[in-house]
């Protein structure tokens, strides 16, 4: 039992910790596409060097090559995190998801490529794209008159007042750019649509004059919690209005972020301007011809009724589509047909991924961050967020200059195999970041015929589909590490189906996991109120994994699994699946998983920590664990601060409700009865927890930190203070 023993919760943190600050840093391969809520690769090196490399401590064995042997599964592989750095470390995987988004980014993570081949297929691609709309990403330098690159395009939604028919402006804000990363404040004036630059943020209370119209200047916007005042007849209306919503709302260009390479070095601060008849000229001519090519790949599937697909309905958006302009249309279908035609597969395959990839930064749901001054791509808090004020990114872009275009999206995906090859670690030495290169160890996998075929070091086999349906019979597993998906997560299948319907017009042919109309699965194990899915549905289907993967276990190998939640009412589904499975909870470790800025955590009170459940097969003689709540909370969070960790309530909670986990687990282990009904399961799990939330003091579940360690400030995030910061 190493782990329990040897895992070094400060070491842990301290890394995991920066890593999620920066993780496309700390693993680049990250990069080949996104995927949600990622734990941090160096958390589950660090579990796994602590359960099979013996006594060496982790401060050393951390930084040095391995070839370990054995076979680890992860029946929840998501974004591949316990395989990639299994593999790393000489280990063979078993890998499930029900995604096929999922399953395929983890192969293409494993898959190895040929870095010249696939960098000169990409340049052919982009070549082919420049040639033939090139032209309708330039504008016109307004200090040297000559043809510029356009980094981004802005665009505002447009309402007509329901009373007199006049077209208004969706403003939340006039505010482009904040006096940070560019000289001054950029505001647009609202009756001519100039440009203006102040050194102060004007307001209603004191504006500023527009150099342009002389007309007052401010940044409040006239739209506000779905309302509008007409410019016109001043009366107020509700938007979207209703009897618009067969269709995709309308937008108007107001704005342009450009680069120009002659200006560049006698300039400072960025290129801004409003668009003139070229730049509109130029969208029409893009629309044009749009309509004018023929069988261009763009997939015309309807957005189907879901939890998180709402909101897209509610603005009109009916097919996946629409949620793209037509210049953006055009560039995507002229590039996924060049992506078609590359002949060698392995190279096609990689292309379609990073095509995929990008189309986070290609759609008419980007956004425009006024601090950064940059797109934020449309996952940027995890949800289909309908803003007010749109980004329209450079399809292609251009190198060193903005991002998220076709080719940022190369680079970063030869990034990311680069460090598949040459992995590395990261450490700080004097306050300063280093990279250590760990010779000998790398990501890549020889591909399995079946779970059975894994004996050769580093093979893997992965399966696109519900982890009950994999085959074990006959595997011997040496330990299961995975992050459990829990009742109330993102629906990501619904996210995902946004990449999704574009990447199986290249892939259905090939790979059968393609040939479905949508990621979404009547077996996926989430909450979900459109498909009336409770939390006993969940802890069934979650039971059932549980128990196939505990029975492939070899005698005391561990079951290793991190779960977030500060409801301990939440963890009755855990405690279902672990006791059904006939395993025992030894330890519950806190862990840094969470980066306390991300958009979907920052002010929201939720925990940055995660609870690293180990259990193991019953039976044998096991430590005898402390039971005192609090005592195991202090000691928590005093390893978390020793590790760098702000610790707040919301971490308290979530430890305190790990351990509370735990202790039902052993509790009713010697009385379970995994045969009864489900809801008498719960019914059980539910008493204890009441139980154990009874024997606590009240002041301390309410405020578990001391005094002196709640004045520890938060950091304030950055870079989410967008033009259109709420969505509808």
């Amino acid at each position: 039992m190493y782990l329990e023993k040897r895992f070094d919760p400060a070491f842990a943190a301290a890394h995991a910790l920066r890593e999620k600050q920066i993780q496309q840093n700390y693993r680049p391969l990250i990069g080949i596409h996104k995927w949600f809520a990622r734990r941090p690769g160096t958390l589950f090196r660090n579990l796994l060097l602590s359960e099979f490399n013996g006594e060496e401590a982790l401060a050393s064995a951390y930084w040095r090559a391995h070839e370990l042997r054995g076979v680890i599964a992860d029946p929840f592989m998501g974004g591949g995190t316990t395989v990639f750095e299994a593999n790393r470390l000489g280990l063979s995987v078993i890998g499930s998801d029900i995604n096929p988004m999922a399953h395929w980014i983890v192969r293409q993570g494993l898959v190895g490529i040929d870095r010249h081949a696939f960098r000169s297929a990409a340049e052919i691609v982009a070549a082919s794209v420049d040639e033939s709309i090139g032209d309708l990403y330039r504008t016109q330098c307004k200090k040297c008159r000559r043809l510029a690159h356009v980094k981004y395009f802005l665009w505002v939604k447009t309402e007509s007042c329901p009373f007199c028919s006049a077209e208004n402006d969706l403003f939340p804000g006039y505010l482009l750019a904040e006096a940070v990363r560019h000289p001054q404040h950029v505001v647009v004036c609202q009756a001519c649509g100039h440009l203006n630059e102040y050194r102060h943020v004007p307001s209603r209370k004191r504006p500023a004059t527009c150099v342009e119209c002389r007309g007052d200047v401010y940044v409040e916007g006239p739209a506000r919690r779905q309302q509008i005042e007409c410019g016109r007849c001043r009366r107020k209306f509700t938007f979207p209005q209703r009897h618009l919503l067969s269709r995709p709302p309308e937008h108007r260009m107001w704005a342009i972020e450009y680069h120009c390479e002659q200006c560049k070095p006698s300039h400072t601060g960025r290129f801004f301007k409003a668009p003139d008849g070229q730049d509109l000229a130029r969208f029409t001519q893009g629309a044009k011809l749009l309509h004018e090519t023929n069988g261009l790949p763009i997939p015309n599937d309807e957005i189907p009724d879901g939890d998180e697909t709402a909101r897209l309905h509610r603005w009109g958006y009916r097919r996946y589509r629409e949620m793209f302009n037509d210049r953006q249309l055009l560039g995507l279908g002229l590039l996924l047909r060049q992506i078609l035609a590359v002949p060698g597969p392995t190279e096609r395959e990689a292309l379609l991924t990073v095509f995929s990839d990008f189309l986070r930064y290609q759609n008419m749901l980007c956004r425009y961050d006024t601090y950064a001054l940059k797109c934020q791509d449309i996952f940027s808090v995890h949800g289909f967020p309908v803003g007010l004020v749109q980004c329209e990114n450079n399809v292609l872009g251009f190198p060193k200059v903005g991002a998220g275009g076709f080719r940022h999206f190369i680079e970063k995906y030869l990034r990311a195999k680069d460090y598949c090859t040459h992995p590395f670690e990261t450490r700080v030495d004097n306050g300063r970041n280093r990279k250590i290169s760990v010779p000998g160890e790398r990501i890549e996998a020889r591909f399995a015929s079946s779970a059975t075929d894994t004996g050769e070091q580093r093979s893997a086999w992965l399966q696109a589909g519900p982890a009950g349906d994999v085959d074990l019979l006959g595997v011997s597993l040496d330990g299961v590490f995975t992050d459990p998906p829990y009742f109330d997560n993102v629906q990501y299948a619904k996210l995902m189906d946004f990449c999704f319907v574009w990447l199986r017009l290249g892939l259905a042919t090939a790979h059968p996991e393609f040939r479905v109309a949508s990621t979404r699965h009547a077996d996926e194990l989430t909450g979900n109120i459109s498909m009336a899915r409770g939390p006993e549905h969940f802890g069934e289907g979650l039971s059932q994994v549980f128990q196939r993967y505990a029975a492939a276990l070899k005698p005391g190998a561990p079951f290793v699994f991190t779960y977030h939640h500060n409801d301990p009412f939440v963890y009755l589904p855990i405690v279902v699946a672990v006791l059904d499975a006939q395993l025992e909870c030894l330890a519950t470790l806190p862990a840094a998983a969470e980066m306390g800025a991300s958009l979907h955590i920052a002010g929201t009170g939720s925990s940055v920590l995660d609870s690293v459940f180990i259990c193991r097969p019953m039976g044998g003689t096991r430590p005898v664990q402390p039971q005192d709540l609090r005592a195991l909370v202090e000691r928590d969070v005093a390893a978390m601060q020793a590790g760098g960790v702000r610790v707040t309530d919301g971490d308290c909670r979530c430890l305190m409700a790990g351990h509370m986990a735990r202790l039902a687990i052993n509790a009713l282990r010697r009385t379970w009865d995994a045969a009864a009904p489900i809801a008498k399961r719960f019914l059980a799990a539910r008493k204890t927890i009441d139980g154990l939330l009874a024997s606590v003091d009240p002041a301390f579940i309410s405020s578990p930190i001391a005094p002196p360690l709640q004045k520890q400030p938060r950091r304030r995030p950055k870079g989410n203070r967008a033009v259109a910061p709420a969505s509808i």
